[in-house]
């Protein structure tokens, strides 16, 4: 089969591929077009559509699912400058780790004089909560993490790294400031204890979306519970790693009581419901015996 291969951007045809007939998946086609046609994008840069105008074809998609025939068009978009995701990650999760740990160590150069008055036990508490929290993403990305994608936009590393960093920095300036006045410690031992448990609801749902895709492969599976009672949640929602992510930094704003947690948490739960709402709509369209019951990200309710 020949296919005729157009840049997105202004039509003008970059040449002719010869693809083998079947099910060719489009991320065979991407190399194979830019091996053939070195002018065009490099595979990872590529964003194939059928239309000019249409939407980006994906992964999953094969030459023969998409019924393409000899002689049809595929058009070809630039998505700029990519970086791995694995790179992205380690980034915007090793800075809060430096940037809350300056601030924990009350820099006389921020804090001024009052730097030297002692700290209170819920500093260091939250301290050890926001650093285990860093510590297990970095391991994460290292050893759990299996990526569809190898890459993404470069521009993405500066926009995570701004929202992370910036936002460490407003929630560790209050935290570990002299003035810092703790709630009760029966709410601070209580929401430690929520803590503790969303971050390991969150470690067990990562282990089991890791187990769901084979080493080297791209296979997706309706994501299910294990035997671990803590990814019993999957039963309820589609992406109950967001639900625990949330769980754990409404705890971390409960023990320190600060407002700019709260609002640290509030930008990470409306990010991860657009994420959750996004991947359910996908998962019940991808497969057709999706269970019914699960709602996206909050059970019972959304």
């Amino acid at each position: 089969m020949e296919l005729e291969i157009l840049n997105a951007k202004n039509s003008k045809p970059y040449g002719k591929v010869k693809v083998p007939s079947g099910a060719t998946p489009i991320g065979d086609l991407r190399d194979i077009i830019h091996k053939t046609l070195k002018q065009t994008p490099h595979a990872n840069r590529q964003s194939l559509r059928l239309e000019l105008k249409g939407k980006s074809l994906k992964d999953t998609d094969t030459v023969e699912s998409l019924s393409l025939r000899s002689g049809d068009k595929v058009y070809v978009k630039d998505l700029g400058p990519q970086i791995g995701w694995k790179t992205v990650f380690l980034a915007e999760y090793a800075g809060p780790l430096i940037v809350y740990l300056i601030f924990y160590f009350r820099p006389e150069l921020v804090y001024g004089k009052a730097a030297s008055l002692p700290i209170s036990l819920t500093t260091h508490i939250a301290a050890g909560c926001y650093t285990v929290h860093y510590v297990k993403r970095l391991l994460e990305t290292i050893f759990v993490h299996r990526f569809s994608h190898a890459t993404m936009p470069l521009r993405n590393l500066f926009k995570n790294c701004t929202y992370y960093w910036g936002f460490t920095a407003y929630v560790s300036y209050h935290v570990n400031h002299p003035q810092f006045t703790s709630p009760c410690m029966c709410t601070v031992w209580g929401a430690l204890a929520a803590f503790a448990l969303c971050e390991l609801g969150n470690f067990s749902v990562h282990i089991a979306l890791r187990n769901l895709r084979p080493p080297g492969t791209k296979v997706r599976k309706i994501p299910v519970a294990d035997r671990n009672p803590l990814t019993k949640l999957f039963d309820l929602v589609s992406c109950p790693n967001y639900t625990y992510e949330i769980g754990a930094w409404v705890s971390f704003s409960v023990l320190t009581s600060c407002l700019a947690a709260y609002l640290f948490a509030f930008a990470g739960a409306f990010q991860m419901t657009v994420w959750a709402l996004a991947k359910h709509r996908n998962y019940r369209k991808e497969f057709k015996d999706y269970p019914r019951q699960r709602r996206s990200i909050f059970p019972f309710v959304l």
